[in-house]
């Protein structure tokens, strides 16, 4: 008996050094970061970003899957129902991971159901309008829409994105009323306002800003309480005339619940390594995002950060009985 105990303590020995070197070889495989946004816009944009410098540090690939399908929420459920071993993950923002818990009837509970990884990048929004628009500053276009009401049309990323949500503040801060067009991402909503199909949006310096400088479009202000340092010319709303008017855009990583600590760990190395590279500070600096303190990089910040948004911006949403099934 003592010989048989002796051999299965051994087995148990060597199962377990098995499973621990396991463990240490993640990532042993391909890493998919689920994008819910469409391509080419500003959320999608970062994760590319992210993934080519986050490559390096993990040594194995990245692979991105975009699906921007109501306002994001089809997306954060492949990352919900997805196996919690680090192989999927999602990346998501304000809109995603806080709006469309009181908008949608969500699958998932968007505190309980994931592992908060790393905050990311965090980008204030900018009122722009197409370059026909008949206004110069923000007074102008504030005046314009109230004289003329349900004439002009914003577009959107779907019901409850962020730049919808940042439309009907705006609404109800100044008086006016426009329509709504939704798109399928920030970057098809860009096209519109190009195109001529929609005439303003609320939307991420990341997504409007190479159009602002190219000409292409009016930007009247950004909504934060400084300059964005890349678009210095482009005032704040306290400066342009709508004080107070703040709203930000923050990414951050999310695994599926019960992923190992130990790959969480990981994960949110390789992110703060990214967000230390020089390089990567300088293109998402070009795209106006700001980086977040060290201290909220970490899991523990990023799910401070969500639970806080959440209490703040729920109660707005549910006022205005914003809501799609």
């Amino acid at each position: 008996m003592r010989q048989l105990f002796f051999v299965v303590m051994l087995v148990l020995t060597q199962l377990a050094r098995i499973d621990n070197a396991k463990a240490e070889q993640y990532p042993s495989r391909p890493i998919t970061i689920v994008v819910p946004a469409a391509p080419g816009g500003p959320t999608d944009t970062i994760a590319r970003i992210l993934a080519e410098r986050m490559t390096a540090s993990l040594g194995a690939a990245i692979v991105i899957e975009n699906n921007g399908a109501a306002a994001g929420s089809v997306g954060v459920g492949r990352v919900a129902r997805a196996s919690p071993d680090g192989y999927t993950i999602g990346i998501g923002h304000v809109g995603t991971h806080v709006f469309n818990g009181a908008i949608y009837t969500l699958q998932y509970d968007l505190l309980a159901d994931f592992e908060p990884i790393a905050e990311v990048a965090s980008n204030p929004q900018l009122i722009v309008a197409k370059k026909a628009f008949p206004a110069e500053n923000l007074k102008e276009f504030t005046a314009w829409l109230k004289a003329n009401p349900d004439v002009a049309f914003q577009g959107t990323a779907g019901v409850g994105s962020p730049g919808h949500i940042a439309g009907f503040y705006f609404q109800t801060r100044t008086g006016t009323h426009f329509g709504f067009v939704p798109y399928r991402g920030a970057a098809p909503t860009m096209q519109a306002l190009l195109g001529g199909q929609v005439d303003l949006l609320f939307d991420q310096a990341a997504n409007s800003l190479p159009q602002v400088k190219a000409g292409q479009i009016k930007a009247f202000a950004v909504t934060a309480k400084t300059r964005l340092a890349t678009a210095p010319d482009i005032p704040t709303v306290d400066e342009a005339g709508l004080p107070g008017f703040y709203t930000a855009i923050w990414h951050g990583l999310w695994a599926p619940k019960g992923t190992p600590r130990e790959v969480i760990t990981r994960l949110n190395s390789s992110v703060m390594d990214a967000l230390a590279d020089a390089k990567v500070q300088q293109r998402l600096a070009q795209l106006g995002q700001e980086l977040p303190p060290r201290e909220q990089q970490t899991p523990e910040g990023l799910a401070a950060l969500q639970k806080a948004e959440i209490e703040k911006w729920w109660p707005i949403i549910k006022a205005a009985n914003i809501k799609v099934e």
